[in-house]
């Protein structure tokens, strides 16, 4: 069994592995934690143990972790529960023995966050040709890898949520309404509710099918599009531009990363 986390910068996702040859990388349980950096290995361990207990596993059947994480002063406690609870020296994505292995054609190599990384190494695992890999968390991101797996650049968006919040912030009378699709299909609002929904949710489509038909043109080939992240079957209810959705695509690298550098 693996542990995989992913710390991102509003959750950290810990999922469990089964990594044997019967199980083939699959995700038997997975949980997440709000992310604070000042969370101690010690308050890691009682939480996850008694998550796996609930799903019948226990902290002895953990062969090895993996982390990939886009907040450094998170990673020390979380390499410290690996080696003090799980008695395995975490595996850092990224770094050897678990590098990249793609190639990471851009201007600055050094700042693309792992989580996009890992995305594009899971996202050229399970399908072939040019891709775009769309992930919904805390921003929005469109990666872009080729046909022979090269990360070739992107976008960064506000995520849906710190959109919503800074309208609500900024704005007095604005309520705090719940990301949903529109009730009836409709995009002309009838009341103020009504409205922020359809600007939020049918707002964040036409980014979505905006940026993707733009991205796809000047590719110049065709490119499947990827989804991942909690919201993607939310869009998915009424925009055509996802081709799959992947929703454990980070995972889904790290258990590769993991595998790669054990075969190797």
């Amino acid at each position: 069994m693996l542990l995989a986390v992913d710390a991102g910068n509003t959750n950290v996702v810990f999922a469990l592995v089964d990594m044997s040859e019967a199980g083939g990388r699959t995700i038997k349980a997975r949980w997440r934690i709000a992310t604070d950096p000042r969370r101690t290995a010690d308050e890691y361990a009682v939480w996850l143990s008694q998550l796996l207990a609930l799903e019948g596993y226990d902290r002895s059947q953990i062969d090895g972790v993996i982390i990939a994480t886009v907040v450094p002063r998170a990673l020390h406690n979380l390499q410290v529960l690996s080696s003090k609870y799980f008695g395995s020296e975490a595996l850092i994505a990224g770094r050897a023995p678990v590098e990249w292995g793609i190639a990471l054609d851009v201007d600055e190599p050094q700042n693309l966050g792992a989580d996009r990384a890992v995305n594009t190494i899971a996202a050229h695992a399970l399908h072939p040709g040019d891709l775009i890999v769309i992930d919904f968390g805390t921003a929005t991101t469109f990666d872009v890898s080729d046909y022979s797996g090269a990360y070739k650049g992107g976008i960064i968006a506000p995520g849906i949520n710190l959109s919503l919040d800074a309208l609500v912030s900024a704005a007095a009378k604005l309520p705090r309404i719940a990301i949903e699709a529109p009730a009836n299909g409709s995009v002309i609002g009838r009341n103020t509710v009504d409205q922020m929904t359809i600007g939020v949710y049918f707002g964040y489509i036409a980014m979505i099918e905006g940026l993707v038909a733009r991205m796809k043109a000047e590719i110049g080939r065709p490119a499947k599009v990827i989804a991942t992240g909690g919201l993607a079957t939310l869009f998915e209810q009424h925009t055509d531009v996802f081709d799959v959705i992947e929703p454990d695509l980070t995972i889904q690298g790290l258990a590769i990363m993991y595998q790669n550098a054990h075969i190797g």
